[in-house]
């Protein structure tokens, strides 16, 4: 059996300048003895419409005054050189690595890049075979650095402790990583420095805008009707609804702005202005921000492969969370389905529940609610679960079959960060807003009034016309702590 596809749910928004014709009767006729009974107030059907909350749970909004947001992210502390290889045979006592020119591993913007390899005479170092289900180690002292004793920048010379030589044959991949140094007595210090690895990032606001218009004399006209709305607004005129409708889209788009938002590539439509670029480019002329699934997608982790429903599943995920800042809590926020699979898979670690009837949290009494759900779980870190309302609203990314996107994993808490426009550490939220704001003007949520209807004295249009603006964007510090779950 499964749901039927028809009658399915109503797709329409029903926010309109005049009444609709479906919530007014129209087939009066006077000459009719019997009037129909109606109901006075409007049926809320589909309960809370509005989707947004999720940034205010997670995150902060606080103000900027530029055009550019900038930031600064740790970099590695350690250094790890993959797919190296050797230029000597197996067992030779010493040989030349060449250190390839994509050594920048955990800096994807810097992959392909040739840099100076950061390996100094005298640390030592492990190297490690990269092929599947060898285990060829060797450990060695780094005798002749980048740049000296016929090596390029990307080369260095390296000593084995072992008598046997070199464990591996020449061409091989191998991983590299320093562990420590040794020299011998009355010698010199350590040769060259080391400078911090930080990565810069940086963010642009949006302009973020809406409208909602009504005539004069549509302002005057009263049905019969009593609407309301999401936010306790409830009256006999038409246009408070709509009005206060358009206001709860906008604080809607506030925030799936900032999911949702991508920068416009340089040969876009929606792209800045470049010479020699064919028809179709630079129609809008736009910048574009990093929403929170874009940063995700590209600085942080993405599962792939639908959701995880297995433990062995999430011990993957966990494997990844250790590679990166192994923060203690996080929140998953996901639609119906993930939750569901969350739930069985805790379920089924119940040795006594079999048809899953007998987990949860209950008295054993003959009138108990069973609890089928979970509203978390702790397997190397804690994980609490929470329904997103946007994944599952049919009118939003609940109704996507193409890019669905099923849960976001952010850690709990709050970072430190140099804030490059301060000029000074700071404690920020993972996510959070800036907004435009100065002494003069505050661009978090304006809203204003034109027209000559409604109280308005500023044009001679017969109308009301209620504006919203907002010039936002918000930062994703530490994408590499995020894990993004979509389907594959």
């Amino acid at each position: 059996m499964a749901v039927n596809v028809t009658p399915g749910f109503d797709l329409q928004p029903s926010s309109q300048q005049v009444p609709l014709s479906t919530n007014y009767i129209t087939d009066f006729n006077f000459l009719n003895q019997y009037l129909p009974d109606t109901y006075e107030k409007e049926f809320e059907r589909y309960g809370n419409r509005s989707i947004s909350s999720f940034l205010r749970m997670v995150g902060a909004e606080m103000p900027s005054n530029s055009d550019l947001i900038k930031w600064a992210e740790q970099g590695r502390l350690h250094v790890k050189y993959q797919s190296c290889t050797s230029g000597g045979a197996a067992a030779a006592l010493s040989a030349q690595w060449t250190i390839p020119n994509n050594i920048s591993n955990f800096n994807p913007a810097l992959a392909g890049t040739p840099n100076s390899a950061a390996l100094r005479v005298g640390q030592t170092v492990v190297i490690s075979d990269r092929t599947p289900g060898s285990n060829l180690v060797n450990k060695g002292i780094v005798t002749e650095g980048p740049g000296s004793g016929g090596n390029a920048v990307n080369q260095v010379t390296i000593a084995y402790y072992e008598a046997a030589g070199q464990a591996v044959a020449a061409g091989v991949a191998c991983d590299i990583f320093i562990y420590g140094s040794e020299f011998n007595k009355g010698t010199n210090g350590m040769v060259g420095s080391l400078e911090a690895d930080d990565f810069i990032f940086d963010n642009k606001p949006i302009i973020i805008k809406d409208k909602y218009s009504v005539s004069g004399s549509d302002m005057a006209q009263i049905g019969w009707i009593e609407v309301t709305t999401e936010n306790g607004a409830s009256g006999y005129l038409w246009y408070l609804k709509s009005e206060h409708e358009t206001r709860l889209r906008f604080e809607d788009y506030l925030e799936t702005a900032m999911i949702e938002a991508v920068p416009a590539e340089a040969a876009s439509g929606a792209g800045d202005f470049l010479q020699g670029v064919g028809a179709g480019a630079s129609v809008a002329n736009l910048n574009g921000s990093d929403g929170i699934f874009f940063s995700v997608s590209n600085r942080g982790n993405v599962y792939g492969g639908g959701n995880p429903s297995t433990l062995s599943e999430f011990d993957s995920i966990i494997s990844r969370l250790d590679k990166q800042g192994a923060i203690e809590e996080n929140v998953i926020f996901l639609n119906r389905n993930f939750s569901f699979d969350i739930d069985d898979m805790l379920a089924a670690q119940n040795s006594y529940g079999v048809g899953g009837t007998s987990y949860g949290l209950f008295d054993n009494d003959e009138e108990m609610a069973l609890n089928l759900g979970f509203s978390g779980f702790r397997r190397g870190y804690d994980f609490y679960k929470s329904d997103w309302k946007y994944l599952n609203d049919p009118t939003m990314r609940g109704g996507l079959v193409g890019g669905k996107i099923n849960g976001l994993l952010v850690p709990a808490g709050s970072t430190t960060v140099y804030d490059q426009i301060l000029g000074k550490n700071a404690k920020r939220p993972f996510l959070h807003v800036r907004y435009r704001a100065s002494e003069t003007e505050d661009r978090r949520y304006k809203t204003w009034i034109t027209g000559s209807a409604g109280g308005a004295r500023t044009s001679d249009l017969d109308a009301m016309e209620v504006n919203f603006l907002s010039e936002r964007a918000v930062c994703t510090l530490g994408a590499n702590n995020f894990f993004l779950f979509q389907d594959a």
